[in-house]
C-alpha cells in the first residue's frame, strides 16, 4: 500500500511522473474525509500537504462532532475552549470531561465522535454508605473515577442513581461495573480476597431504570456462582462484569434526557457483602456491543 501511494507522487528516481495525489485539490480531499473515521483521517494528514490541510478543515470535524457538541463545551473551563478550530474541539471533547463535582464523566467516543457517559458510585445514592460497618471506599486505579465502593456486609441492599444530560438522538445501553470480592495487589500480582463474599447466590439482585419519556427495563441476577454457572463454565468471583440493564431511545425532539437507576436486593431474610460497585455506563448501543465483552445481557 506504501508503495503504491509513492508510486503516484514520484518516478523511481524521485522525478515526478505527473498528476498524483499531491495534485489533488484540497476541497475534494476534504469531501472524502467527510466519509472516514477520525483515526483514518488523522493517519492520511500525513501523507502530503493537501491531505494534511483537509484533514484540519473545519467543515470536515463538524461533521464528526454530535449535534449537541456546545452543551459539552460548556462544561469545560473556558480558557482550555477558547478559539479552538473544530479538530482541537473534536480532541478535547474525545477526553473524559468531569462534571457534577467530578462524579460523572461524559466523552466522545474517538472513532465515532458519539456521546458516552460514565456515573461514579461516589455519584449515588448507597444504603448505609455512611457506615464503616458495611461500607468502605476503596481506591483503584482499575476504576476510572479511581475509587469504588466496597460493601462488607449488610442486609438491605440498595444504590440508586440519577442523570440528567442533553443526550442527543442515539439508542443507549445503561450498565452497572460490580466486582465480586476485594481485589488488591500483592508483590506485583493482582489477587482477589473473598472473606465478606456471600449472599449472592440466594436470591437475583435486581437491576432497572427509567427514563423521563417513559421507558423503563429491568432485569434480575445472581451475582454470585451458581450451580448452572459452574455447569456452563461461567466465573463470576474475582472480576469486573459489566451487568446490561437495558436499552433507551433518546429522540432529536429531547432538550434534555433525565435518566433513574438502581440495583438492589431488599429481602432481609440473608446478609450479602463482599461487593464492588464502581460505576454505571450510558454507551451507545452498538458500540457497547462492539466492546462487550465481558458484559451479561
Amino acid at each position: 500500500m506504501g508503495a503504491s501511494i509513492s508510486n503516484l507522487t514520484e518516478g523511481t528516481n524521485g522525478t515526478a511522473l505527473g498528476p498524483g495525489l499531491g495534485d489533488i485539490p484540497e476541497s475534494c480531499v476534504a469531501c472524502v474525509f467527510t466519509y472516514l473515521t477520525p483515526p483514518e483521517i488523522c493517519n492520511l494528514a500525513r501523507l502530503n500537504r493537501a491531505f494534511r490541510g483537509a484533514a484540519s478543515s473545519d467543515s470536515v470535524w463538524e461533521m464528526k462532532l454530535p449535534t449537541n457538541y456546545h452543551d459539552l463545551l460548556d462544561l469545560v473551563p473556558p480558557q482550555r475552549s477558547q478559539n479552538l478550530s473544530k479538530k482541537y474541539i473534536f480532541a478535547l471533547l474525545s477526553r473524559p470531561i468531569p462534571f457534577d463535582d467530578g462524579n460523572k464523566e461524559v466523552w466522545l467516543d474517538r472513532v465515532t465522535g458519539r456521546v458516552c457517559m460514565a456515573i461514579s458510585a461516589k455519584g449515588m445514592a448507597i444504603t448505609g454508605i455512611d457506615d464503616r460497618r458495611y461500607w468502605n471506599w476503596v481506591s483503584t486505579e482499575e476504576s476510572r473515577f479511581h475509587i469504588v465502593a466496597y460493601l462488607q456486609q449488610i442486609w438491605w441492599f440498595e444504590v440508586d442513581g440519577v442523570v440528567k444530560f442533553p443526550l442527543p438522538a442515539d439508542m443507549y445501553t445503561l450498565s452497572f461495573r460490580l466486582h465480586l470480592g476485594r481485589f488488591s495487589k500483592r508483590l506485583g500480582r493482582r489477587v482477589s480476597s473473598f472473606e465478606h463474599t456471600h449472599g449472592w447466590d440466594i436470591k437475583p439482585v435486581k437491576f432497572e431504570f427509567s427514563a423521563s419519556d417513559g421507558q423503563l427495563a429491568s432485569c434480575e441476577h445472581y451475582l454470585d456462582d451458581t450451580e448452572q454457572d459452574y455447569e456452563n463454565g461461567n466465573h463470576k468471583r474475582g472480576c469486573w462484569i459489566d451487568y446490561k440493564v437495558g436499552e433507551f431511545i433518546v429522540s432529536a425532539s429531547e432538550p434534555t434526557t433525565e435518566v433513574r437507576f438502581s440495583v438492589k436486593q431488599i429481602d432481609c431474610t440473608h446478609s450479602k457483602g463482599g461487593l464492588c460497585v464502581d460505576s454505571v455506563f450510558i454507551i451507545p448501543t452498538d458500540l457497547k456491543e462492539r466492546k462487550g465483552r465481558g458484559t451479561l445481557k
